[in-house]
């Protein structure tokens, strides 16, 4: 039985032969919706020049929840603090902040949010890759500003999110929640958790660590359909293990007629074992025994399935087979 708090991150799928705009349109009758299932938050990721992944600012989509919610927590996952100055991002959440009361998260994250370094150098006005000091003296400005020049009112709730020990360090002695990556890099979890967890400093956003974990989530009635539901997911990752980024996210069919080689499948296997794809009992027994073996306080779902029906039914299939902490 799953007893923890859910939440969920919208990937923004754009599918095959539709629109960014048809992507966009679905988002609010998605924030709707895990609102009404009783997901506790609702973040959005930021991406650049990547035609399977709609190029929707974080910010932007965030208040668009906010407007079209009332209890669920919004926010980023994240934000890519290296990509913007300090002092906007702090005015932006803080204005959500005030606009929403305790409702705004803002959650920050290092990498440039695309594969293209032409893109990403554009992003930074010419600048090559932050440095680690340049990215802590990003994430320090961001809560400085937050606090001495914003301040409108109740203040967002800050996160950094991690993938590497690295970033547990620095989410640690910052004293800042922790969301871990374990949907993108899940071998190394283990070592995310125990370095945030040994070096945790209190200060005055979180007393206590606070780790969120986030895994991919594909959840139907059976684990035939999860799988196909699951498929172009696989495609897209399968192109950034031959560094292609370019490439479309394909619809269930495309995926299904797609051939990996054998290097992609069992690259693929590996990376399935770690996350939870199948019917509701074998997802929430995945989930159940990560939130176990991490000591997670949250989980937060990634459903990369483009159809919203589809998307909002792996949801609502979770949550039915969750005990009462976990709705």
């Amino acid at each position: 039985m799953l007893e923890i708090p859910l939440s969920a991150l919208e990937v923004a799928m754009v599918q095959a032969g539709s629109r960014a705009v048809d992507t966009l349109r679905d988002t609010a009758s998605f924030a709707r919706g895990v609102e009404r299932l009783g997901y506790r938050r609702l973040w959005y990721a930021e991406h650049h020049h990547s035609p399977a992944i709609g190029a929707f600012p974080p910010v932007v989509l965030t208040a668009h929840a906010a407007a079209s919610t009332s209890v669920i927590r919004v926010g980023s996952g994240g934000v890519l603090a290296p990509n913007h100055a300090p002092l906007t991002v702090a005015e932006q959440y803080g204005t959500l902040a005030a606009l929403h009361e305790d409702r705004v998260d803002l959650g920050m994250g290092r990498g440039p949010g695309t594969f293209d370094e032409g893109v990403a150098r554009a992003l930074r006005r010419g600048a090559g890759p932050a440095t680690d000091a340049e990215y802590r003296q990003d994430v320090a400005a961001v809560l400085e500003f937050l606090v001495e020049e914003v301040a409108l009112g109740p203040l967002p709730e800050p996160w950094l999110l991690a993938s590497s020990t690295a970033g547990a360090a620095l989410a640690a002695d910052l004293g800042l929640p922790v969301a871990v990556a374990h949907h993108i890099r899940p071998d190394n979890t283990a070592a995310v958790v125990e370095r945030y967890r040994s070096g945790f400093v209190p200060s005055r956003w979180c007393e206590r660590p606070r780790v969120l974990l986030c895994v991919e989530t594909v959840c139907a009635e059976t684990e035939e359909e999860a799988v196909w539901r699951a498929g172009p997911m696989n495609v897209v990752k399968a192109g950034l293990l031959q560094g292609v980024s370019r490439r479309p996210f394909p619809t269930p069919a495309q995926a299904a007629a797609h051939v990996f080689t054998p290097h992609e499948m069992q690259a693929l296997a590996g990376f399935r074992a770690q996350q939870a794809v199948g019917s509701p009992e074998t997802v929430v027994g995945r989930l159940a025994r990560l939130a176990a073996e991490t000591g997670a306080d949250e989980l937060m779902l990634a459903t990369p399935v483009h159809d919203l029906h589809d998307r909002l039914s792996s949801y609502a299939l979770v949550r039915s087979h969750c005990g009462a902490a976990g709705r």
